[in-house]
This record gives C-alpha cells, structure tokens and sequence, in this order.
C-alpha cells in the first residue's frame, strides 16, 4: 500500500485525515509540520504529501523549496490543503499537483489522493 504523508498542524484534521484514508486502505503517516514532515521523509518514502501551507515551525511553501532541493523527495506529489485565501495562487507557484481549499469535503480529499494512488484503496 502506498503511503500518503499528511502535514497539518491542526491534531484534528490529521486525526481525521488518517481515519478517512486509512479506511480507503492507504497507509498514513502524519507530521505537524515541514521539519517534522522532513524527518520521515529522510527515513521513510510516501507516495503523495497532503501539505497544509500555514503552519509553525516551518510553512508548507518552505517545505516545498525544501523538498524540490532534495533529489531523493522532489518528485513525490503534493497536494496543498490550505484556508488561505490564496491558496490556489500560490499552489500553482509551488508546481504542487493540486490544492484543496479548507473547509474541504473528506471525498473530495479521497478523490484526490486515489488520483496520485491509484493502484490501491477500496
């Protein structure tokens, strides 16, 4: 099963995010930021990120000029999850695969990470 990485900062949209998915049959791996989600990616692989931009420590656009530097991570897919107001904009100007604005619909999230997995999940 692949692994899909979910960077948020909020405990209650990783908590759901992990139930949700993991049901769907993917396995979760979760970070509450892009150092933490760094880590993991040092030691482990993931097929797609869902990144949450706004967060402490370190944001999601840092994460991802992080993460395209690394050969080793630079090619996983990512998807923003984002309430900011310029989510979409921004997105595009990372070269992420897509961005899903908060609040968002659970099916909208499955869609989404079955269109980068798409081999796996019920």
């Amino acid at each position: 099963m692949p692994t899909v990485l979910v960077v948020d900062d909020d405990p209650d949209i990783r908590v759901m995010l992990e139930v949700y998915l993991t049901l769907e049959g993917f396995d979760v791996v979760t970070a509450c930021n892009g150092r933490e989600a760094l880590r993991h990616l040092a030691e482990h692989h993931a097929a797609l990120i869902l990144l949450d931009l706004m967060m402490p420590v370190m944001d999601g656009v840092e994460f991802r000029r992080q993460q395209q530097r690394d050969p080793g991570i630079r090619d996983i897919p990512v998807v923003c999850v984002s309430a900011r107001y310029d989510a979409s904009q921004l997105a595009e100007h990372l070269g992420v695969a897509g961005c899903l604005v908060k609040p968002f619909d659970v099916d909208t999230v499955i869609a989404a990470v079955r269109r980068f997995c798409p081999q796996t999940g019920r």
